[in-house]
């Protein structure tokens, strides 16, 4: 009885650890929201899109000649890298007669996942001031970001991303098309525009 007692200590001991282990290891690959959140205020400008500051899934990240290494942990070797990807088009978001530019980010963090946003650059008589980003995919294949031909105020992401049954070794061949614009300070997704034939 008294060994029943000690094997059974030392399996529940065990499995302790090992869910503890496994709850440790899921969370350092966190997928980011499509939730926008509000564009720091406060944040000083930057000299162009490349050299300011965005916030993604409510953290701050400054670009510095179209890169920011963060570390994943305190100490820790591995590193969140975001970089400027392009895919850039110049579109009066704020209506304030200046061009302001919409364009891709990536965020890469050392796992197999490779991360796309969309963001803005809102151009200022100071410099450019970042707006937050916008998740838009995993892996997916950029094609081209274009002003809104019905409304000069809003532009379009197009890319191709796979099959919501295809696993993510597929290849991307499913076209995509978002929408996006500014309210307030704030970037947003909103619905594609319905085609009547």
């Amino acid at each position: 009885m008294k060994e029943t007692r000690s094997v059974l200590l030392v399996l529940v001991l065990v499995a302790g650890l090992a869910l503890t282990g496994c709850a440790s290891t899921s969370s350092s690959t966190v997928v980011p929201t499509t939730a926008p959140t509000i564009a720091p205020s406060s944040v000083s400008a930057g000299q162009d899109p490349q050299n300011a500051t965005y916030l993604i899934d409510s953290q701050p990240v400054t670009l510095v000649d179209g890169v920011a290494e963060i570390e994943v942990a305190p100490g820790s070797a591995s590193k969140q890298v975001t970089r400027y990807f392009g895919n850039a088009v110049d579109v009066d978001l704020n209506g304030d007669g200046t061009l302001d530019s919409a364009f891709l980010l990536v965020q890469d963090s050392g796992g197999s996942g490779t991360f796309y946003f969309v963001a803005a650059a809102l151009k200022t008589s100071d410099g450019y001031v970042g707006t937050n980003a916008i998740f838009v995919g995993d892996r997916i294949a950029p094609q081209s970001t274009n002003v809104d031909p019905n409304n000069a105020a809003q532009f379009v992401v197009n890319y191709a991303d796979r099959q919501a049954d295809e696993p993510m070794s597929a290849e991307p061949t499913q076209g995509v098309s978002k929408w996006f614009k500014l309210e307030g300070d704030v970037l947003t997704q909103v619905a594609s525009p319905t085609t009547t034939p």
